[in-house]
């Protein structure tokens, strides 16, 4: 190979390396782009199914929703089931918990998918506490009652169960939320959180106005305690069954208003 050729072959070499070089820092730099993906955590005595609504309003928005089925037996195997989920999410993800769900993305959301936080008729423990120390000075309204079997799994009364946990549904729907119900181990509530994502994520909350099951001023102070942009709905501890829309808007503003770092 003559001089003048092998210095060309070096010089494009150089070149080339040389781009590549710089154009990685690029490519591997984080991207800002809008949540689009939504992910959807029930609490205590409900499945994910009661999401269907707010399902259908997200999704004709154009959002990814997915929903977890937390199994209520820990509070580790709940969160690891929402981390399932969360793996699979393809960007940034806002995380929505309802009720006790609200402890489960306080552990759980510090993914790194996840661009936010929104807490429907929900509990935020900070690290180091539990969620039934949320309760300590402003207790479950009085029917809200929960009944511990012999093997530590709870179930909510069975006379009591529109008032205190569904009394915006119909009958109807009151009565097969009631039969279909999940029992929760109890000593869920006694197990203390390790991380709290609220401190390091933007937070929205839900708050029902006619909230029998948490008394709404407790969601209040935690709405506030957490920095979160707060809405308040007329609706029950089941707003977001008997409120999709309502809850839906929510999800929409907290997923136009946090900016996610692309995986």
């Amino acid at each position: 190979m003559s001089t003048t050729r092998r210095d060309f072959v070096a010089a494009a070499a150089a070149a080339s390396l040389a781009g590549a070089a710089q154009a990685q820092p690029d490519h591997q730099a984080p991207r800002s782009q809008p949540a689009r993906n939504v992910v959807l955590v029930h609490g205590a005595f409900a499945d994910g199914s009661g999401w269907r609504g707010v399902y259908d309003e997200l999704t004709s928005r154009g959002y990814r929703v997915s929903i977890v089925q937390n199994p209520l037996t820990s509070l580790a195997e709940d969160v690891a089931a929402t981390r399932r989920v969360l793996d699979r999410q393809d960007g940034p993800t806002i995380l929505v918990g309802h009720s006790y769900g609200g402890t489960v993305i306080t552990e759980a959301g510090i993914h790194p998918k996840v661009a936010g936080l929104v807490y429907v008729a929900a509990l935020a423990p900070d690290a180091g506490e539990s969620t039934g120390e949320q309760f300590a000075e402003i207790p479950a309204p009085p029917d809200f009652i929960i009944e511990t079997q012999p093997d530590g799994f709870g179930f909510v009364n069975m006379e009591k169960f529109k008032i205190g946990f569904a009394g915006d549904t119909s009958d109807a729907d009151a009565a097969f939320l009631r039969d279909s119900q999940v029992p929760i181990n109890m000593s869920i509530f006694a197990t203390k959180v390790s991380h709290a994502a609220w401190r390091s994520r933007p937070s929205w909350a839900v708050v029902p106005t006619q909230d029998n099951a948490i008394d709404p001023r407790l969601l209040r102070r935690t709405a506030r305690r957490i920095g979160a942009v707060t809405e308040e709905v007329e609706g029950s501890h089941v707003v977001f069954l008997s409120q999709p829309k309502a809850v839906a808007e929510v999800i929409d503003r907290a997923a136009r208003g946090a900016q996610g770092t692309a995986p």
